[in-house]
């Protein structure tokens, strides 16, 4: 039953949103019981496929509605036009984007962000969830130096048009490349309680590292993204 559901799926008969038949409707169709249409659904759950809803029967999930181009979305223009990636990529999947939960505090540098930084002992963090309409799609925290950051306006909880990348090329810190990291694995129960995520579906985690023309990493960004929400698009040089 899941294979022929799954399959009907991806065929386009059920389309993004539209409601599979209900347990009632399937149980008579297959001549079976409830929990075997209950089990079923569970399949196509844990595949991130379908989503249930108390009181509302079970639905196709949408399809990634947001395409992160890695060659463009921290292009200089962008920033010189007051925008930043995620609210370009935002109007072009035609969403409305939001920032909640915004924190901004020095702390001490984990092992890992210090490393990365060139052994900093402590950091300004910029914690912060990024919603497309009203649903959450990812959280993310920016790790920056002291030296760098700190009684600047990357310090205040808005740092001014273009984020703060347009900052630090202000302060002469031009960024030259970025470093990411990323791997695809289950969410935890945090996690899921922040991105309100459906049972089935992962994250993606991204580790990122800017570097400005004088080879300094000038920001670690650690992002947790909902998996159901994102497609990562890349160009590839064939030499």
């Amino acid at each position: 039953m899941a294979d022929q559901l799954r399959e009907a799926i991806d065929r386009g008969r059920f389309k993004e949103g539209e409601k599979l038949p209900s347990e009632a409707e399937l149980v008579d169709h297959y001549g079976v019981s409830r929990m075997t249409v209950r089990n079923s659904f569970s399949v196509l759950q844990g595949e991130g496929l379908v989503h249930a809803e108390h009181g509302k029967g079970v639905s196709v999930r949408p399809r990634p509605p947001v395409r992160r181009l890695a060659s463009d979305r921290f292009a200089r223009r962008h920033r010189e036009q007051g925008k930043s990636a995620f609210t370009v990529e935002a109007e072009a999947a035609g969403s409305h984007p939001q920032v909640d939960g915004l924190e901004v505090k020095e702390e001490k540098a984990s092992q890992d962000v210090s490393e990365r930084l060139g052994s900093v002992r402590r950091v300004l963090a910029r914690r912060r969830r990024y919603l497309l309409d009203g649903r959450p799609v990812e959280f993310a925290t920016s790790y920056l130096p002291l030296d760098i950051a700190r009684g600047t306006p990357i310090a205040e909880p808005n740092p001014g048009p273009g984020g703060i990348y347009a900052r630090l090329e202000e302060l002469g810190h031009r960024l030259d490349h970025f470093e990411e990291e990323i791997r695809a694995r289950m969410p935890s129960p945090d996690e899921v309680r922040t991105l309100r995520l459906a049972a089935g579906v992962p994250v993606i985690h991204l580790i990122r590292t800017a570097y400005d023309t004088e080879g300094r990493a000038v920001e670690v960004c650690d992002t947790v993204m909902a998996a159901d929400a994102y497609v990562l698009s890349y160009q590839l040089p064939a030499t």
